[in-house]
């Protein structure tokens, strides 16, 4: 098992040499430098448990203002993606369910992630493969500004998937690995 500090300190470097350092999103830099990303490490294998370090996280982002964003991390769970749908296809729910609609928002990201019609070793995978299963809390309110601010976002995953195919798998996989 890998402690937190560690799993906090590997995925500030995915973020910031994948992430922002690929310019996948335009609005890290801003929240990664301001620090006002939390970052918590689940060591549950539970989808049960997971249910209620989402609800945790929804509250903390609901009483903590400064926080614009969460990272609710599973180093030890959710490794298989099929798994890992499971876990997002219950979060989203969740969200639905517990009135969060429209105050946050789900991302999220995967070591195996694929998109679907995608094969396995498309580079475009990468935009959304990390270090850890992860499930992203954002703030819809945060992302309405950021898209005025930075306007054409709808361009944004498109850019992304071609720049990520332009670098090909092998520079992909190893600029992610790299943050292990």
């Amino acid at each position: 098992m890998v402690d937190e500090q560690t799993v906090i300190t590997q995925t500030k470097k995915w973020i910031k040499d994948v992430v922002i350092g690929l310019n996948f999103c335009p609005f890290a830099n801003r929240e990664f430098k301001n620090d006002t990303i939390h970052y918590q490490v689940e060591h549950t294998t539970r989808r049960t448990d997971a249910r209620e370090a989402l609800l945790k996280e929804c509250k903390r982002l609901d009483k903590d203002k400064t926080i614009a964003t969460t990272l609710l991390i599973f180093p030890n769970a959710f490794q298989e993606f099929d798994s890992y749908l499971q876990l997002v296809s219950f979060a989203e729910k969740l969200l639905q369910q517990k009135g969060y609609e429209g105050i946050y928002q789900l991302a999220t990201f995967h070591p195996l992630y694929q998109f679907e019609n995608s094969t396995p070793d498309d580079p475009a995978n990468y935009t959304n493969r990390s270090i850890y299963p992860m499930l992203h809390l954002l703030r819809e309110d945060q992302i309405r500004k950021a898209i005025q601010y930075y306007g054409n976002a709808e361009e944004i995953p498109e850019r992304n998937i071609q720049f990520a195919r332009e670098k090909g798998e092998v520079y992909m996989k190893m600029l992610r690995d790299s943050c292990l």
